[in-house]
């Protein structure tokens, strides 16, 4: 991705952007890059919520607020938040997908979550990865 979030290749602005979403500090950076990113070419977002017990009204009241269309969608296998990612962006030709990381240490920077690396392989649409502001936990 550029610095003015443009889908790479074709010069225009994904119309759905498909972000794996947890309240923690990394799904929360992932959400703030796609708001970003739909605000700067009308796009709509899906929220792939993957963490189960979290609550989600707070999410909904805040995402209405943003105005970007959203539609959340809570992944029914858990366990493979990797394939309901890929599954979902697959629904749509011109997708996005947003994954956040985690700040790893040095030795831990050799190896990338296995959920997130499953993404960065098997995804057909582009994946953008940001990492959470530095400090945030």
């Amino acid at each position: 991705m550029t610095g003015s979030d443009r889908t790479p290749g074709t010069g225009s602005v994904a119309s759905t952007i498909v972000v794996g979403y947890t309240a923690k500090p990394e799904g929360r950076a992932a959400l703030q890059r796609a708001i970003r990113i739909a605000r700067a070419g009308a796009a709509k977002i899906v929220i792939v919520h993957t963490a189960p017990g979290e609550e989600l009204a707070g999410l909904d009241e805040e995402m209405t607020a943003t105005g970007v269309p959203y539609r959340i969608h809570q992944a029914p296998d858990v366990l493979d938040p990797a394939e309901e990612l890929i599954k979902v962006s697959e629904s749509s030709p011109d997708a996005i997908i947003v994954i956040g990381l985690r700040r790893r240490s040095p030795v831990g920077k050799l190896l990338l979550g296995s959920n997130a690396q499953r993404v960065l392989l098997d995804a057909s649409c582009p994946v953008l990865a940001v990492k959470a502001e530095a400090g945030t936990r």
